[in-house]
């Protein structure tokens, strides 16, 4: 009797790890597709990389971005210090956009970033910032409930109407914005900043294939963001309120 109880319960476990490892496989499958589809959907609208062997914007990334007529340069918010200071990361985005409106490259910045919380409020932090960098006021828009790459991208197509924009993030970061914003039907030039190294980009790198897929299923389903609210075009003034 104990035989074949060690028989079932070997052959139960045998079971348990086909089916186990069916499902990492299905799942790795399924991260696969959804990655490759993002990326390819998005890799040709990328018009230049800064780094740190390319900190002007190129003759030829120049024109491309001046024949594309944007109406604004969207950012991303990203971590803000306690102190209020831009995280590098955003600093480096923010960098990045102020160098293309100052070429020309859109007359306006949106910057969409998370203020859920009083004590936080990452759009604060990024308009002191490029203000201080000669931006105008009346050129800045704030997005205040871009919570998450989804809802940055909803927002500004149902709340600012942005048909056309520069989207300037990292580039491990840069499909899944630019995919959210063509699934918008926002027209969009990625513009990545990619200034230096960022501390723990390699667990940032394996989080983001996940997010990738989470986002290719969100936006199938499409569902509203926390917020929406009353229309500010970025075609008009600002709404900078700093």
């Amino acid at each position: 009797m104990s035989k074949i109880r060690k028989l079932i319960r070997s052959r139960g476990a045998g079971i348990a790890l086909a089916v186990a490892a069916a499902a990492v496989a299905v799942v790795a499958g399924v991260v696969g597709l959804t990655n490759w589809h993002m990326i390819a959907s998005v890799d040709d609208t990328i018009a230049y990389t800064f780094d740190g062997e390319h900190e002007q914007l190129s003759e030829d990334a120049l024109k491309r971005i001046d024949d594309f007529n944007a109406q604004c340069i969207i950012v991303p918010g990203a971590s803000v210090y306690p102190n209020g200071n831009p995280s590098p990361m955003l600093r480096n985005r923010l960098d990045a956009a102020v160098a293309l409106y100052k070429s020309g490259g859109a007359p306006a910045i949106l910057l969409s970033g998370d203020n859920g919380e009083e004590e936080y409020n990452e759009v604060r932090a990024m308009a002191g910032y490029i203000m201080e960098q000669g931006v105008e006021k009346e050129d800045i828009f704030c997005d205040f409930a871009g919570f998450s790459t989804y809802e940055t991208a909803f927002r500004a197509k149902e709340v600012f109407d942005v048909d056309r924009a520069i989207v300037v993030t990292q580039s491990y970061h840069m499909y899944r914005a630019a995919y959210g914003c063509i699934q918008m039907g926002t027209d969009v030039i990625g513009v990545c900043s990619d200034q230096q190294i960022y501390r723990g980009q390699t667990a940032r790198d394996g989080r983001e294939l996940l997010a990738r897929t989470k986002d290719v299923i969100k936006w199938n389903f499409k569902p509203d963001p926390t917020f929406l609210g009353e229309e500010i075009p970025v075609t008009g003034k600002g709404n900078c309120p700093f």
